[in-house]
């Protein structure tokens, strides 16, 4: 054996035995050191809380009339809504990144188990859209429950609304992986975010016009409907299941592409 060939087999010995702690420091430095990472997490922010209080400063004098037919739990979240798009980006951007600018094959060199480099990137946006989504519902609550309470019909944060809370941190973290998973499948930027937007936001409102048993069915399972049950304090779609079974659906999906996305990451080329 060559002096080339020794000096390549115990790098490969190395990278192998390496510990998972140095492969999610890598990716923690990588993340971070992205404007984008930033630039989305501050998108999160500004639209989950902003729109929120936005919203129920607009619409607290109504939802305090007779007149009005919405909870007020309607709006207690709403900007959280529109916020789910910064996940899906962010999910997306932590795979394509890499693909666009050629450093996965760096990683991948300096991580042969691939596996690991996935499990890094999951863990690290899962970890980080957790916590800033559910901050960003509890902002958006207390600002915007000041004006609800100046009309009298403030939300207590207990029971459902305090599970919205958490739970809009949970969904934020679960499109976050979804988003991981079709980035890796696809591993082009504009693709996965347009197929990940269409199938949660779009696909999934429009198959309630699917009609029958199958319809229902399929409405309850589509993954935008299913994870943001978690998310609100009211249902705003009366068929979906409730917020903990409708949330293990939504996981169990995510779950079956992520194990997707590890077996394409083993077999393919970077």
């Amino acid at each position: 054996m060559t002096a080339t060939a020794v000096v390549a087999e115990r790098a490969a010995d190395t990278a192998t035995r390496q510990d998972f702690g140095d492969v999610l420091r890598a990716e923690w430095i990588k993340l971070r050191s992205v404007r984008s990472t930033w630039w989305t997490l501050g998108s999160l922010v500004v639209l989950g809380a902003g729109l929120t209080i936005v919203m129920c400063w607009g619409n607290a004098d109504w939802l305090a009339s007779e007149g009005a037919d919405e909870s007020p739990g309607s709006f207690i979240t709403w900007g959280m809504m529109i916020a789910q798009i910064t996940a899906v980006v962010l999910g997306v951007l932590a795979v394509t990144n890499e693909y666009s600018t050629g450093m996965v094959r760096t990683t991948f060199a300096a991580v042969p188990r691939r596996s690991r480099v996935l499990l890094a990137k999951s863990l690290l946006v899962a970890g980080l859209l957790f916590v800033v989504g559910t901050a960003t519902a509890l902002i958006g609550y207390f600002g915007g429950n000041y004006f609800l309470d100046r009309e009298g019909v403030g939300m207590a944060l207990e029971g459902d609304v305090l599970r919205a809370m958490y739970g809009s941190g949970l969904y934020m973290a679960g499109l976050g992986l979804l988003s991981i998973a079709v980035g890796t499948l696809l591993r082009h930027t504009a693709g996965a975010i347009t197929i990940t937007i269409a199938v949660v936001f779009v696909i999934s409102g429009m198959v309630a016009l699917i009609p029958g048993d199958i319809g229902l069915f399929i409405e309850r399972v589509m993954p935008g409907n299913a994870g943001s049950v978690i998310a609100t304090p009211v249902t705003f779609n009366p068929n979906l299941l409730d917020a903990w079974p409708s949330f293990a659906i939504f996981a169990g999906e995510v779950a079956v592409l992520m194990a997707m996305a590890a077996v394409a990451l083993r077999r393919r080329d970077a």
